[in-house]
């Protein structure tokens, strides 16, 4: 009887161990964003802070360094999820792919850049852009388009009441105002802010909040990988809505500490400086949930700069279950 209640408990354990190990293993996910910005802190928080690995999920970080390339490593297989413009997608859809683009979770939901001038302003008004010379973006990127419709938004035709320069590399465009090419320019954080300390430049006005909100960047995958993989899409999304929520929750100092080791070559001040902007202005969703009202406000700003493709219906590219699970 002792030796039979002996193999009991011996079996016992071994199905105990054995569901812990189960329950434990850790899956990784291939991440590819499209740029390494501070205007993604809460997918950072949620890295440093341990949220992924709370949900068993390893996530391979690679920053692949623009949109091109990032969609590129998506539909090639050498990413499971892409953290990029939801524009992308929509292109990709207008080639005609097989497997779609799906948009699972929104990060950031408006435009992260500011327009800063080459002399201080004391009293900006959008009508001195008239006659100057603008430095923007890349053609058909999400910056670009933006900049041309609030542009547009002030009266301004960016194509005959201003020059418009824009054939320098994104890489290059922060290089090339400071060496003196422009007026104005438009900038991402914290080239903004840096320049702004330097005395290169000053920001006299926000582009994130003239737009409204749009999807600028979120998290997406191929429609086949979402399928096979929905215990792990989910897990995935929880992970972010937890860093959202620990974003909207906590002070700007205690964020810029948590993501400052990604930023090793940017002044804490300066971390602090850009969180407080983005945080002031929205920039930082507070949940996944990709609205179709940012849906429609994002073709439409496509469709103002002349790069849509086609109108594409929100439930046809976008899929909010996962986000929708999480939060509730």
């Amino acid at each position: 009887m002792k030796r039979r209640l002996a193999y009991v408990c011996i079996a016992f354990l071994l199905l105990f161990t054995f569901t812990a190990c189960s329950q434990n293993k850790t899956e990784t996910i291939r991440l590819a964003e499209v740029t390494h910005s501070i205007f993604y802190a809460p997918l950072y928080v949620a890295m440093a802070e341990g949220f992924f690995e709370e949900e068993g999920l390893n996530v391979e970080l690679t920053t692949t360094w623009g949109g091109d390339k990032t969609m590129t490593a998506l539909l090639s297989d050498g990413a499971d999820i892409a953290l990029v413009g939801s524009e992308t997608s929509i292109y990709v859809h207008a080639q005609g792919s097989n497997d779609p683009i799906i948009n699972f979770a929104q990060l950031t939901q408006t435009d992260g850049t500011f327009l800063v001038s080459r002399e201080k302003i004391e009293s900006f008004d959008w009508a001195q852009l008239q006659g100057s010379t603008f430095l923007g973006q890349r053609k058909g990127g999400m910056p670009q388009m933006v900049g041309e419709f609030v542009l547009k938004q002030h009266g301004i035709d960016p194509h005959s009441e201003l020059e418009l320069i824009q054939n320098v590399d994104f890489a290059n465009i922060p290089s090339a105002f400071a060496s003196g090419t422009g007026d104005y320019v438009q900038l991402f954080e914290p080239t903004a802010s840096i320049f702004e300390k330097e005395g290169t430049g000053y920001i006299v006005a926000s582009f994130g909040t003239e737009s409204g909100s749009v999807p600028y960047t979120t998290f997406m995958s191929k429609k086949s990988f979402l399928d096979n993989n929905e215990e792990a899409a989910n897990k995935f999304t929880a992970a972010i809505y937890k860093a959202q929520q620990w974003v909207e929750e906590k002070s700007v100092e205690e964020i810029a500490a948590s993501i400052a080791p990604q930023f090793e070559d940017t002044e804490l001040e300066i971390i602090e400086t850009v969180i407080e902007r983005y945080k002031e202005q929205g920039s930082f969703a507070t949940d996944p949930i990709l609205g179709e009202d940012e849906w429609n406000n994002l073709q439409d700003i496509m469709d103002e700069a002349g790069e849509l493709p086609m109108r594409v219906d929100y439930e046809t590219l976008v899929n909010t279950s996962y986000a929708e699970d999480v939060t509730n």
